[in-house]
């Protein structure tokens, strides 16, 4: 007897281990419901081999893990505003380099492409203060016309960027590099012809609201990375139609209620600037400082020295980033130059840290998205840390929202509105079961006076490293400053950041 329910017990695993492994085959069942996957004549549930998320163009892997976010030097400012606490940042994709000049020219020729003759106002809008460049006792005119715009200049960082503008940078890219990956899927062939009234978007095609043409659903093509994405997947799938299927001729229109989804596992999430705290991660580069899970020690800068030279035998004492070594010296002695740079240098330029950034310290400054508080690192939470999500109105219940008074109203909003949470302002203590015929002038206050008693505002954003023309303290990636987000600096440029889908390990 014993014997014989080994023998069951032993069938039953063999067989739970065969509809395991067959699940990654195509038409192979359902554990759930026993029907087959990805066969038409059972309605055609899609489910595709669920694949390692393809690296954007200019982005390299970040591998999260916990480190120890704020001050890692004295503040000779006295700033009570980056106390030391333990976070943890989870992986992430970043931008290898700084967005270059050349980099920004490419969308400002999409845009007069797209707007030029109708709307010149969005070029316009999206170009770079070239102004930034002119400052008062400084014979800098040459920048004003030329850093933007002439090619010695094109693998420079843009400057003169607002962290509006840098945002529409980001968003644009998502569906630049989107609209790629479908057209080399053979989802979409290219429309050359994109106007203001139809031009791809992300959203407007997982919406169904782009209308374009589409290749042979069958071919196979290669993506941006070098791998191959199979697309005999979609010659059964719903989500391109029939005609196509058939094998028909690259004219025939997408149904806009049969795109590829973000089920099928080729859209990439969108292009973004990096967190204050993804940054400061990211510049530190401590995967390389590691051993047996213990942080070996706290860097001030993006490399394994505390001191601004190479201790490498072969470049001994070099400078490694580019920085203002002292007052009036942006580049040092003619004919043993520094770096060679009075100015922003080349966005490649020196080693790059542990994780293969280049210029996490110097060159320019970084935008990244956090709304600046002084005192955020108290109430942060210690998990992917960021101040400044938004939470719809429109998602809380109209029962929510009956015979309530101003007060209510107005807690609700402040709930909602993360940029002041726990800010450390009179709003953020308020007791709300104040009554409701207290004046509202209380209620506003004790906010931050902005122009009177501080410069902070919600319009207050973060940017972290020193650039060429900062001083050694401003290279540590813990340092933070706040500009407002529609102002430019010819000191600050961006990168953007990309969510990291699936498995943590980098790749």
């Amino acid at each position: 007897m014993r014997k014989k329910n080994f023998i069951k017990s032993l069938l039953a695993t063999f067989c739970v281990s065969l509809l395991l492994v067959s699940c990654g085959k195509e038409h192979s069942a359902s554990r759930t419901t026993g029907w087959n996957y990805n066969d038409p004549e059972n309605g055609g549930f899609n489910v595709v081999d669920a694949p390692m998320q393809i690296t954007g163009p200019g982005l390299v892997a970040i591998e999260g893990g916990t480190f120890t976010m704020g001050a890692t030097t004295e503040n000779p400012y006295y700033e009570w505003n980056n106390n030391s606490r333990q976070v943890t940042v989870s992986s992430f994709y970043m931008d290898q380099t700084e967005v270059s000049n050349l980099d920004y020219l490419e969308y400002i020729h999409w845009l007069k492409r797209v707007y030029g003759s109708d709307y010149p106002e969005m070029v316009n809008r999206a170009l770079p203060d070239t102004l930034v460049w002119r400052t008062s006792l400084t014979y800098n005119e040459p920048m004003v016309e030329i850093y933007f715009r002439h090619p010695a200049y094109r693998d420079y960082p843009v400057v003169g960027v607002t962290w509006l503008q840098a945002n529409e940078y980001a968003l644009w890219r998502s569906d630049r590099v989107n609209e790629k990956l479908l057209v080399d899927a053979g989802a979409l062939s290219y429309n050359n012809n994109q106007s203001k009234d139809n031009y791809f978007s992300t959203d407007a095609y997982l919406a169904g609201t782009y209308v374009s043409t589409v290749n042979n659903a069958t071919e196979v093509t290669e993506t941006m990375s070098g791998e191959s994405i199979s697309n005999d997947l979609y010659a059964d799938s719903t989500s391109v139609n029939t005609s196509v299927n058939a094998g028909n001729s690259t004219d025939n229109f997408v149904n806009p209620s049969e795109n590829l989804k973000m089920e099928d596992g080729i859209i990439l999430p969108k292009y973004r600037l990096p967190t204050e705290a993804e940054w400061e991660y990211a510049a530190l580069g401590l995967i390389g400082n590691t051993q047996n899970e213990v942080i070996m020690e706290r860097k001030v800068y993006p490399w394994n020295t505390d001191g601004l030279r190479s201790n490498i035998y072969s470049f001994q004492g070099s400078f490694i980033a580019n920085f203002k070594r002292g007052k009036g010296d942006y580049m040092g002695v003619a004919g043993s130059l520094n770096d060679g740079s009075v100015f922003p240098a080349p966005v490649a330029t020196y080693w790059p840290n542990d994780y293969g950034l280049f210029n996490m310290a110097g060159n320019v400054s970084e935008w990244v998205l956090d709304v600046y508080r002084p005192l955020s690192y108290e109430d942060f939470n210690d998990y992917n840390p960021y101040r400044g999500n938004f939470i719809a109105i429109n998602n809380i219940p109209d029962s929510l929202l009956t015979d309530v008074t101003n007060d209510s109203i107005k807690k609700i909003l402040h709930e909602t509105y993360n940029l002041n949470h726990k800010d450390g302002d009179y709003m953020s203590i308020l007791n709300y079961q104040t009554s409701p015929s207290e004046s509202s002038e209380v209620y506003t206050s004790h906010m931050y006076d902005y122009g009177k008693t501080t410069l902070i505002s919600d319009k207050s954003r973060v940017y972290k490293g020193g650039s060429w023309a900062d001083g050694p303290y401003y290279l540590s990636p813990s340092i933070r400053r706040f500009m407002n987000e529609d102002e430019s600096s010819s000191t600050v440029g961006f990168r953007c950041a990309m969510n990291k889908i699936g498995n943590a390990l980098a790749r």
